[in-house]
């Protein structure tokens, strides 16, 4: 049991070591030339265009979903008119960047190391290093620079569209006519929410490619370890997005 357990200690111990020096190196590449920018411009459309639909769903959804269980619950006190207040810092502090996160983790993340696993198995990633190309800089680098960017404009979005979701429950299928809707999101609202909702998502977009793209890098075995790897991007990612979000809020309340 104690050789088990000292076993997997120690595998813990070298993945973060090699996470930590992976997300160093493709730090220090993003200032080093050449640029990839035909690379960055193409993971922008992929990660940012095409994402946007499951942002929107997401969101929206979640804004009707916790308005309707705050206007339930307030009803009973003739609370009804903080509803949109509280939908407002709900949303844009916690609900949409985590969850849209969470969405972008098992699109984008599960992508990345899905592509970049088949690359290593195949010995693409191998041929590049031979002809002197860093995988780093080619590969991790506008990967990370575009989920770290568009996320934040995804999130921004997606605050937009959960707020339309609360205001279009309240006022179309409760309804509960409530003409001052926006006026009372923005009673409660400070500019200290919505930037706070950015910087997680921010350090949520580097985590996911980072995870994405380390996965995706150490994948060995074939198309099975692709499978398991591919997996296994998603749930890692998804939890640093808990665990960081929990010391974030803290840092940020």
């Amino acid at each position: 049991m104690l050789e088990n357990l000292g076993r997997r200690t120690l595998a813990v111990m070298e993945g973060t070591g090699r996470y930590s020096t992976l997300v160093l190196r493709a730090f220090a590449a993003i200032f080093r030339r050449p640029f990839e920018w035909r690379e960055l411009f193409k993971q922008l459309e992929s990660v940012g265009v095409a994402s946007f639909p499951v942002v929107a769903v997401t969101c929206i959804f979640t804004g009707m979903v916790f308005t309707l269980q705050t206007y339930d619950g307030f009803a009973r006190f003739q609370a009804e008119s903080y509803v949109p207040g509280i939908l407002g810092v709900a949303l844009l502090r916690e609900l949409a960047p985590v969850l849209g996160g969470m969405m972008m983790a098992g699109r984008v993340g599960s992508a990345m190391a899905a592509e970049l696993g088949t690359m290593r198995v195949t010995r693409q990633i191998d041929a590049m290093e031979v002809m002197a190309t860093d995988p780093i800089q080619f590969l991790v680098v506008p990967r990370l620079l575009a989920t770290t960017l568009m996320l934040p404009l995804l999130i921004t979005l997606g605050d937009l569209i959960g707020l339309g979701g609360g205001w279009y429950l309240i006022n179309h299928i409760l309804n509960a006519p409530m003409p001052g809707f926006f006026d009372r999101v923005f009673e409660f609202l400070e500019p200290f929410d919505y930037w706070s909702g950015i910087v997680k998502s921010t350090v949520f977009g580097a985590i996911i490619a980072s995870v994405g793209c380390y996965t995706g890098l150490n994948t060995q075995g074939g198309a099975e370890g692709v499978g398991k790897n591919t997996t296994a991007a998603v749930v890692n990612a998804s939890l640093g997005i808990l665990v960081t979000d929990f010391f974030l809020t803290k840092v940020l309340t």
